[in-house]
C-alpha cells in the first residue's frame, strides 16, 4: 500500500478532477504497478491489471481508494477487477463520491472476492484531501499562499514587493501552483504586479491552472486570459467547485487574504517567510483587514510542517480543527 500511495502521489498533478490514485497488484512474488492517467485516460487499477496481464488471476490487488462502480470517461474498474481473476482486494479508503461510496467494495464483495478496507487510510486521506473535501462539499481546497518578511509584510509601502524570497522558496510556490486547479489574485494585486499565474520555473506543467481574477481585469494584463469572479469567498467557491476545480490557490493580495481567511474557508495556510525585516509599521500587512479584538479570538492554529528553502522558511499550517475526518469504511 505504501508502494501505492507513492504512485497515487505521482499523478496528483494530472489527474484531476479525477481523484490521484494508486495501485498494486501482487502476483506470485512481483509487483505490478499502475497510477491514475490523465482525464479519459484508464485509472490506476486498470492500469496495473494491464501490466499484469493473466498473472492477475488469484492475486492480490493494493489500490489506495476504492474501485469505482459507474461509467463516467472509462467503464467502471470493479470490472476489471472482476474479469481479471483478482482473489483479494485491499483498499486504503472508501470513495465518497455519492456514484461509488462503497458500491464498489459491495460489488466485489457479491463477486465472491476478498475486500479489507482501511490500511493506510490516514495517509490516503491526507493525500486526497482536495478531491474528498469536493466530494464530500461541492468546494474545493483551498490553499492561502502568501510570501513576507519575518515583520509579516508582504510588500513596501510603495507597493513594490519582488522579490521578498529566494529563487527555492519561488520554485515551490510554482509546485503548488501545479498541484492546484486553480490560482486566484484580486484586481488589485493584477494591477499592481501584472502577474502572469502560471506554472513556470521548471514545474511539470502538464496542464496550466485556470486563473480567476476577484474583480476585473485591466485589458492587455499578463494574466489574460482569466475567470473574472465577484461575491463573498463562499460564493466564489461554490462557483468553482460547481466547475469541478478540487483546488483553489489564493495569491492575494492582502485584501483578498484577509477575505478568505475572515470567512473561515482556507484548509491550509502556506507561508514563505525571508529572513528580512522592514522594521515599521507603514509596509503591506498579511491581511488587510478586522483582525481578533481580544486574545479569546485568536485564530490558533497547527503546525502541519516547517522547512526551510534556501534562506528562507516555509511553514504550513492548518486549523486546530483541521479537515474533516474521512471514515476508512463507511457505513
Amino acid at each position: 500500500m505504501h508502494r501505492a500511495l507513492v504512485l497515487a502521489a505521482s499523478a496528483r498533478t494530472h489527474a484531476s478532477p479525477n481523484p490521484w490514485v494508486g495501485c498494486v497488484v501482487s502476483a506470485g512474488g512481483e509487483w505490478f504497478e499502475g497510477a491514475t492517467e490523465p482525464p479519459g485516460g484508464a485509472h490506476a487499477e486498470v492500469v496495473a491489471l494491464g501490466a499484469a496481464g493473466a498473472r492477475a488471476r488469484g492475486a492480490t490487488l493494493y489500490t489506495t481508494l476504492e474501485p469505482c462502480a459507474h461509467y463516467g470517461r472509462t467503464p467502471p474498474c470493479v470490472y476489471a477487477v472482476r474479469e481479471a481473476g483478482v482473489a483479494r482486494v485491499v483498499v486504503g479508503l472508501l470513495d465518497p463520491d455519492p456514484q461509488v461510496r462503497g458500491r464498489g467494495v459491495k460489488q466485489l464483495r457479491e463477486a465472491g472476492i476478498a475486500v479489507e478496507v482501511g490500511l493506510a487510510a490516514d495517509e490516503v486521506a491526507e493525500l486526497l484531501n482536495p478531491y474528498l473535501k469536493h466530494r464530500r462539499s461541492g468546494l474545493p481546497w483551498v490553499v492561502l499562499k502568501l510570501a513576507c518578511t519575518l515583520d509579516g509584510r508582504i510588500a513596501a509601502p510603495d507597493g513594490s514587493s519582488r522579490w521578498l524570497t529566494g529563487p527555492e522558496a519561488r520554485a515551490d510556490v510554482h509546485r503548488l501552483r501545479v498541484e492546484s486547479d486553480a490560482l486566484l489574485v484580486g484586481a488589485g494585486t493584477v494591477r499592481a504586479d501584472d502577474p502572469e499565474l502560471t506554472v513556470r520555473n521548471g514545474a511539470p506543467a502538464a496542464r496550466q491552472p485556470l486563473r480567476v481574477v476577484l474583480g476585473s481585469v485591466p485589458r492587455g494584463a499578463r494574466v489574460e486570459p482569466a475567470l473574472e469572479l465577484t461575491g463573498d469567498p463562499k460564493a466564489v467557491l461554490g462557483e468553482l467547485g460547481a466547475k469541478g476545480i478540487l483546488q483553489v490557490m489564493v495569491e492575494g493580495g492582502s485584501r483578498v487574504a484577509h477575505a478568505f481567511h475572515a470567512a473561515g474557508v482556507v484548509d491550509r495556510y502556506v507561508f514563505y517567510m525571508a529572513p528580512a525585516l522592514f522594521g515599521g509599521d507603514d509596509g503591506v500587512p498579511m491581511f488587510t483587514g478586522a483582525g481578533a479584538a481580544t486574545l479569546d479570538h485568536l485564530w490558533r492554529g497547527k503546525l502541519v510542517s516547517v522547512m526551510s528553502l534556501g534562506d528562507d522558511l516555509r511553514v504550513e499550517l492548518e486549523a486546530r480543527t483541521g479537515a474533516p475526518e474521512v471514515p476508512a469504511e463507511m457505513a
